[in-house]
């Protein structure tokens, strides 16, 4: 008796992983005529903007609670439907213990609330300088990396404009941009603001999703990547995030024909002699294309999909090196009533919210996270997702989101007698904050790094699937042979927050690999 061989379908094109990013390279490809498949293991797309449901009535918004980078380029191309992204700019509000919050409103702070004359105008000064700098990293982050050794025409084009954008501004302009690049942002705000609020803010920012605090060296780098974002046309804008996106992304891709499996888990990557073909699904199913676009973390990619006897040695050490490892917890709750934070009004709960009191709180709880253990005094992101969409809590009720900082992937004690520990310091906290919130809660759900890496399939729990600094950007992100997109394999393409520019809902990874292939260049 003989066995029949496994059916084999044929495609132009197959994209691992349902994502957003995933999702915009197979719309692209398939806008220009390509037979593409979108391959996703869980049973549903979204990726990161996956929500779920953790107590009966009561659903979560996904990784996600705040949008500010999604690309115009990609909505324009896509034809998205915006209805997720429709609203006013949420405002950020900085919490005080003593019940007086400083408000950024606009686009991060065009207008400050709660806070001295003199000291906003030393906010705006500040946001004009950084805004600007931002923009000059803008333009890199927006288009393919230049590939060392090969120095196109573009890459000098857009050189160029960055020098002559700086050279319109002057001298002084020129060496502020080159004296900051690297800073620490602790150093930059003690240079322009006095206001504690403030400068924890900034602080806060600058470290979310990174494994340094606001004193560490080139902390500057991650408040310029939040300031090259951009919704509804305004850079630095955000909104909180609504349900919906991660179907508009769907849509626009049905739309374009693509084909799309939830529950199709690729077991290995079909690569011989330096050459990708296909992909093996878990069932035992083949799939054929020249063409394999990874929307997943590289390392996934190269080490768990990959035969590494087909990369060389040297690659295979490369992305085994890439930091990973995730440092953030994301809170969910239920609450039976909206709740109330003192100083802050039912207006203005419909932002974010940011406890994080000064430099000095954001650097004392990053400092426990080195040696693999949870600060005692976490600070944290906190929105209330259900006043943006009712949907995710019953009438009367609640949800309450938080990013918290800053909570080792790899805890000391380990997480399964640390969670609880956690969760009751970040609920004490909490409830300094929002007196009675705690009689409120019907139920916590609280996702570790480990729990982030198992629900998203990220290694290392890592949103940004890779360390957001400088030595993981443009030319070296993921690594330098894979960083323009194609890998040492012929015909297997990254497209995930892996690869340039990096995490965050904005679409670029896909909407520049996608163009990448497109243009024919060889690797």
């Amino acid at each position: 008796m003989t066995s029949s061989s496994p059916t084999v379908n044929r495609y132009d094109a197959i994209v691992i992983g349902g994502g957003h990013n995933g999702l915009t390279a197979a719309t692209l490809l398939a806008q220009s005529g390509r037979q593409v498949i979108v391959l996703e293991a869980a049973d549903s797309l979204g990726g990161a903007l996956r929500g779920h449901a953790f107590h009966p009535g009561f659903r979560a918004p996904g990784l996600v609670h705040i949008l500010n980078r999604l690309d115009p380029e990609v909505i324009r191309l896509l034809k998205l439907d915006t209805t997720a992204l429709s609203g006013h700019p949420a405002p950020t509000v900085a919490l005080s213990e003593l019940g007086n919050p400083a408000i950024l409103r606009g686009a991060y702070g065009e207008t400050l609330d709660g806070v001295s004359a003199q000291e906003a105008v030393a906010f705006a000064e500040m946001r004009r300088k950084l805004v600007f700098q931002a923009g000059i990293l803008r333009r890199f982050l927006r288009r393919r990396p230049p590939e060392i050794g090969r120095i196109t025409l573009n890459d000098m084009t857009s050189f160029a404009g960055a020098g002559l954008s700086l050279l319109r501004k002057g001298r002084e302009e020129g060496r502020d941009f080159l004296r900051m690049l690297l800073m620490n942002v602790a150093d930059v705000a003690d240079e322009y603001l006095d206001d504690d609020r403030l400068k924890g803010l900034l602080a806060f920012d600058a470290t979310l999703g990174i494994h340094l605090g606001p004193r560490s060296p080139t902390s500057l780098l991650g408040l310029y990547y939040r300031l090259t974002g951009e919704i509804n046309g305004a850079i630095g804008n955000q909104i909180v995030a609504r349900g919906g996106l991660a179907q508009a992304f769907e849509r626009a891709a049905r739309a374009a024909g693509v084909t799309i499996r939830t529950g199709a888990a690729v077991a290995r990557i079909i690569a011989d002699r330096g050459t990708a073909s296909g992909v093996v699904l878990e069932t035992g199913e083949t799939l054929s294309a020249p063409v394999i676009v990874s929307a997943i973390h590289p390392q996934a990619t190269f080490l768990k999909l990959t035969d590494t006897a087909e990369l060389g040695t040297g690659f295979v050490r490369a992305i085994g090196n890439i930091r990973s490892r995730g440092n953030v917890a994301k809170l969910d709750l239920a609450l039976d009533r909206l709740p109330d934070f003192t100083g802050v009004s039912r207006a203005d709960l419909s932002g974010r919210l940011v406890l994080a009191r000064s430099i000095d709180h954001v650097e004392t709880a990053f400092n426990p996270a080195k040696y693999g253990a949870f600060s005692c005094d976490p600070v944290m992101e906190i929105t209330l997702p259900s006043l943006s969409d009712p949907s995710l809590a019953p009438p009367g009720a609640a949800t309450l989101s938080a990013l918290v900082q800053f909570a080792p992937y790899a805890l000391k004690t380990g997480w399964d007698s640390g969670r609880a520990e956690f969760l009751a310091i970040i609920l004490e906290k909490l409830e300094h904050y929002a007196p009675g919130l705690g009689n409120s809660v019907v139920a916590a759900s609280l996702m570790t790094p480990v729990d982030i890496e198992a629900r998203y399939h990220m290694p290392g729990g890592h949103w940004h699937h890779g360390e957001l600094q400088a030595d993981q950007l443009l030319v070296n992100r993921p690594v330098n042979q894979a960083a323009g997109y194609a890998t040492p394999l012929k015909g297997l393409y990254l497209a995930s927050a892996g690869a340039h520019p990096g995490g965050g809902i904005s679409g670029l990874p896909g909407l520049l690999a996608a163009r990448h292939i497109l243009s024919g260049e060889k690797p």
